[in-house]
């Protein structure tokens, strides 16, 4: 079985990435469903690193303001949703009801090493499940990596111990004047066959 085309060109070849937003809202009811539609997603041994902070309200907003990069304070700002991709660097506690009979707690809780790069992995393959799912979902979605992360995790996530990762902004973008899609690599740019 395999998406039919227009689909595909939902969540690929006509998706774009916004510069500005509507001010049509994003219900809670459709972050619920944006949620359990990324929480299934394959990630390595079911470990479910990604924690999510959506923000809504303005009193978010403010606290995040100052660690948006300057040429993204608008482009964030605007969003009718912000959120945080962040990832649990103890993901593992939750790896006996995640991934029963399986035993990998130990494996991560004594390999910090291990444990932190499956967790940056892992939860970076989740934020990019949202992407999709949001496109699903008749979302729009801007990628954002330009803020300062400790001011983030300052204001956001140090009661939770998460980490952050990176911003994705959701909501309807407008579309009017939105210049022409880059350039992208072509197949044989970007792969080997071997």
């Amino acid at each position: 079985m395999m998406l039919d085309s227009s689909a595909q060109d939902l969540l690929f070849q006509n998706a774009r990435t916004p510069r500005r937003w509507t001010t049509r809202p994003v219900e809670a009811e459709t972050l619920r469903r944006l949620y359990d539609m990324v929480c299934l997603g394959p990630t390595s041994g079911n470990c479910c690193p990604a924690r999510f902070i959506f923000i809504t309200g303005s009193e978010g907003r403010e606290k995040l303001r100052p660690a948006l990069s300057a040429g993204n304070i608008n482009r964030v700002m605007g969003a009718p949703v912000i959120a945080i991709v962040a990832h649990d660097p103890l993901f593992f506690e939750q790896l006996p009801y995640l991934a029963p009979g399986e035993e990998l707690r130990s494996w991560f809780a004594t390999d910090v090493g291990l444990s932190e790069e499956t967790a940056f992995r892992n939860g970076t393959l989740q934020g990019g499940y949202m992407i999709m799912a949001a496109r699903a979902l008749g979302l729009d979605v801007l990628p954002v990596s330009g803020f300062d992360e400790t001011t983030v995790e300052e204001a956001f996530l140090a009661e939770t111990g998460w980490r952050a990762n990176f911003l994705l902004c959701l909501g309807y973008g407008d579309t009017d004047g939105l210049a022409a899609r880059a350039p992208r690599l072509s197949f044989e740019e970007a792969c080997r066959l071997l």
